[in-house]
């Protein structure tokens, strides 16, 4: 369901600037601009030239996904992506219970500072209650949390209901914090944004270290005298400012959106901590940009849920195009493996069955009924055979005649090498691992494939050390006893 309607909610969007008629870019763009968007004042906004308003906010949404993509990398390796998801849950009673009290005070209960403060005490509270349930009780996390994050957001929507019921509650607007109001930013909360995503960077840069440890092994980081509680403490407290800084621009609910997805998407691309924290930074700085952007052109279209939608559009780009981690890319990976395996196969099989072996042997012909009998013993798809056959081809090891498979001198080195790590490993285990001889045939036909020649060289050192020889050309060896 989610990703048909991201890409539904996607494809209305395009549609609103691409098809539109007047208010389409093309239409506008060879009209002129009318009453549609220009190309013109597409620049405009990106360039910070759509006016004092648009420039203040989309600046603050830059700055927060900046924020939000540092510290969501400490808590996305900390495991607690759902816990941030409890804290912005938890901050609505906060500012529900902050604007009850300032009012009854006879202060402004509109006040920003004293509702964010109310959401950060709250949100607190329930980090703390989670901790609390996990401490005491046999609950899990998980249940925890859920626990928490519907109570908790249960009691605020009792208080905002109390609040409609006040003389001034009608004008108090406290529901923009839950889906965001992102119009409303001015010029000191983005001001706000820019000193947040400071604090995030300068604390990310000066801990770094400090907080991998703690994120990838707290329990050696406490043996080793590093105070474990003090860093986890500030990651939370990090975590909590970026939520309650980002209730106004995205709303309680979306707002763990700015921390987990930029950080997960960031992870596809790379292994290294250093590069995920920027590389996260960068994409939550851009998704609030262009968001920001989206939504002015677009007024029809909340700025939150427009920010929240590119991220999760960068986050299946990321899943489906990464080079290491993507799922294309791991599916070509498995596809190439598997014919690689099958192609191994085939080759070892014609090598075995040669009069000679390879010695002064050019080609070797496996029949066809041999062909099906391995394509059935292995369990092959019938796409995968068409495709074994075409990469023996196209790698010059061996070519299909239609009623054979014609092996020729590289296919047979091939099949020797296969051959011969098939035996090493199965002499391994044998002896070094005290396997069964009628239970090693599984392990090393999974192995003999990607044994690297430093690993053969491992192997051949290991077995010569016991007086285990294994010769070069093993089925030759074997037709020779034999």
């Amino acid at each position: 369901m989610i990703p048909g309607s991201f890409f539904l909610v996607l494809s209305g969007l395009l549609a609103n600037v691409l098809t539109f008629g007047e208010r389409g870019l093309l239409a506008s763009a060879s009209s002129g601009g009318g009453g549609g968007v220009s190309v013109g004042e597409v620049f405009d906004v990106l360039l910070f030239r759509g006016g004092y308003n648009t420039a203040v906010v989309v600046a603050g949404t830059t700055m927060l996904g900046l924020a939000a993509g540092v510290v969501g990398v400490f808590a996305l390796l900390r495991k607690r992506a759902l816990m941030s998801d409890a804290l912005s849950h938890a901050t609505l009673p906060g500012i529900a219970g902050a604007f009850i009290v300032v009012t009854l005070l006879g202060m402004n209960g509109r006040s920003l500072p004293v509702l964010l403060t109310g959401a950060a005490v709250t949100g607190v509270g329930g980090v703390l209650t989670v901790q609390t349930i996990l401490r005491w009780t046999r609950l899990k996390e998980d249940a925890a949390i859920g626990i928490v994050l519907s109570v908790f957001f249960g009691v605020g929507i009792v208080l905002l209901s109390v609040v409609q019921r006040m003389p001034t509650g009608n004008a108090a607007g406290l529901s923009h914090f839950i889906y965001g109001q992102t119009a409303a930013m001015r010029a000191g909360d983005a001001w706000l944004m820019a000193a947040l995503a400071a604090v995030a960077v300068v604390s990310a840069a000066l801990l770094l270290k400090e907080f991998a440890l703690v994120c990838f092994n707290d329990a050696f980081a406490r043996v080793d005298g590093w105070p474990v509680t003090a860093v986890d403490l500030l990651m939370m407290a990090l975590v909590v400012l970026v939520t309650v800084a980002g209730l106004q621009a995205v709303g309680l609910i979306l707002v763990v959106a700015m921390l987990i997805i930029p950080p997960v998407s960031a992870r596809f691309w790379t292994d290294r901590l250093p590069v995920l924290v920027v590389l996260s930074g960068a994409l939550g700085a851009v998704c609030g940009y262009v968001g920001a952007a989206v939504s002015a052109l677009l007024p029809g279209y909340p700025a939150g849920s427009v920010i929240v939608l590119g991220a999760g559009g960068v986050f299946v780009v990321s899943m489906l195009f990464a080079p290491r981690r993507g799922v294309v890319a791991t599916v070509w990976r498995r596809v190439q493996l598997r014919l690689r395996i099958a192609g191994d196969h085939l080759l070892e099989a014609a090598y075995e069955r040669s009069p000679r072996g390879d010695a002064g042997l050019d080609v070797a012909t496996l029949p066809g009924g041999v062909v099906d009998s391995i394509a059935l013993e292995r369990g092959w798809a019938r796409w995968l055979r068409p495709l074994v056959m075409l990469r023996l081809r196209q790698r010059g090891e061996a070519s299909w005649t239609g009623s054979a498979l014609r092996v020729n001198a590289q296919g047979l080195t091939s099949g020797r090498r296969v051959n011969r790590n098939h035996h090493l490993w199965e002499q391994y285990l044998i002896s070094y691992a005290d396997v069964a001889p009628s239970h090693v045939d599984w392990s090393v036909d999974q192995v003999e494939h990607v044994l690297t020649p430093t690993l053969v060289d491992e192997l051949e050192s290991a077995l010569e050390a016991r007086g285990i020889v294994v010769p070069a050309g093993v089925a030759d060896a074997e037709r020779g006893d034999a």
